[in-house]
C-alpha cells in the first residue's frame, strides 16, 4: 500500500479534506475509494472523513488502495531508466508489446514488470502512460498507482527517432491532420476529416543514400500517428509495411525510436527526463 504524507500548511486553514485532495490532484473516483478503507484517510494517525476540516500543522496521510489481481509474469531482462514508488521507466526492446492481447499473453512489458515487481514482493498493476507499438523501441513510463496514472496522464512530453524512405518535402513543420480507422475493426488508419486530431511536430536531422532521419514531437497521441502522417507526406517508415515501404533489405521492422520523455514527477513535482540511443538496427542504417 502506497502512503503519501501532506502536512498541511497555513494556507490550507479551514479547507476540508476533499478540497484539500481535489487541489493536489485526487479525482472524485479516488476519493469514493478512498473513503471505503477503514485507513484511507488518516488525520495525525485517526481515521478522517472528506467532509471534516483541516488546521495548520496537521498530518494528513492517504493510503491508496492495494493491488489484488496478479499477472502472468516474464523473465525477458528489460533496461530500467528510472524507477520510485510512483514511476517506472523502461526502455523497451522491439518486438516486445505493452499489454497483454489475444495473439500476446507472454513476453509483454506488462508481465516483465509483473516479475518486476513479484520480486519485490509487490502487486501492483501496469499503467503504461505512453503506449509503443510492438515493434517500437525507447523509453515507456508506467505509473505505480493510480493516483501518479491521473497525474501524468496526458502530460507526459515525447520526442522520437524515426528513419524514413525518401527525403521529406521540408526542413522542418507541423503536419496537423486528422486520423480515422479505415475499418471499423482494422489495424490500418489513414487520414480522413472524419478523424481524430493528430498534431506531429517534425524536424529533419539528416538524409542520404534514399533514408532520412527526423525527429518528431507528439502533441496528440494517436495510435500509428507518425506511421499515419509520414505515409501521408509521401515518406513511409523504413521496414513499415503496413504503411507503404517495400524493401524488406533496409530493417525488418518500422524504424520509429521513443528517445526522450519528460515530466512532472506526479508527487515530488519537478522535472524528469529520460533518453536512450538508437537501437543497434536504427544506428546500423543510419550509418
Amino acid at each position: 500500500m502506497r502512503a503519501i504524507r501532506y502536512p498541511i500548511p497555513p494556507a490550507a486553514e479551514g479547507w476540508t479534506v476533499e478540497r484539500f485532495l481535489r487541489e493536489e490532484g485526487f479525482s472524485g473516483r479516488m476519493l469514493t475509494a478512498l473513503r471505503k478503507l477503514p485507513l484511507g484517510l488518516l488525520l495525525n494517525g485517526a481515521h478522517i472523513r472528506t467532509v471534516d476540516l483541516l488546521s495548520p500543522g496537521d498530518l494528513l496521510e492517504v493510503n491508496l488502495p492495494g493491488e489484488t489481481k496478479r499477472m502472468p509474469t516474464c523473465s525477458i531482462p528489460v533496461p530500467i531508466l528510472y524507477e520510485d514508488e510512483d514511476v517506472i521507466v523502461y526502455n523497451k526492446p522491439a518486438g516486445m508489446p505493452c499489454h497483454q492481447s489475444g495473439g500476446h499473453i507472454y513476453g509483454t512489458l506488462s508481465s516483465v514488470y509483473a516479475a518486476h515487481c513479484a520480486k519485490q514482493g509487490a502487486i501492483t498493476s501496469f499503467r503504461a502512460i505512453n503506449r509503443l507499438d510492438k515493434d517500437t523501441t525507447g523509453a515507456v513510463t508506467a505509473a505505480k498507482n493510480q493516483f501518479a496514472a491521473g497525474k501524468l496522464w496526458k502530460a507526459v512530453k515525447k520526442r522520437y527517432f524515426a528513419l524514413v524512405e525518401g527525403s521529406f518535402p521540408f526542413p522542418d513543420g507541423l503536419i496537423d491532420l486528422p486520423i480515422l480507422r479505415e475499418e471499423p475493426l482494422g489495424m490500418r488508419r489513414i487520414v480522413h476529416p472524419e478523424g481524430q486530431t493528430a498534431r506531429t511536430e517534425f524536424h529533419v536531422l539528416a538524409a542520404g543514400g534514399g533514408v532520412s532521419l527526423a525527429g518528431f514531437v507528439l502533441h496528440t497521441g494517436r495510435t500509428h500517428q507518425i506511421r499515419v502522417h509520414m505515409a501521408h507526406l509521401g515518406v513511409p517508415l523504413s521496414g513499415d509495411f503496413l504503411y507503404g515501404t517495400e524493401d524488406k533489405a533496409l530493417i525488418p521492422r518500422p524504424a520509429l525510436h521513443s528517445w526522450e520523455l519528460s515530466f512532472r514527477h506526479p508527487l515530488a513535482g519537478g522535472k524528469q527526463t529520460f533518453s536512450v540511443p538508437l537501437p543497434e538496427d536504427m544506428a546500423r542504417l543510419f550509418r
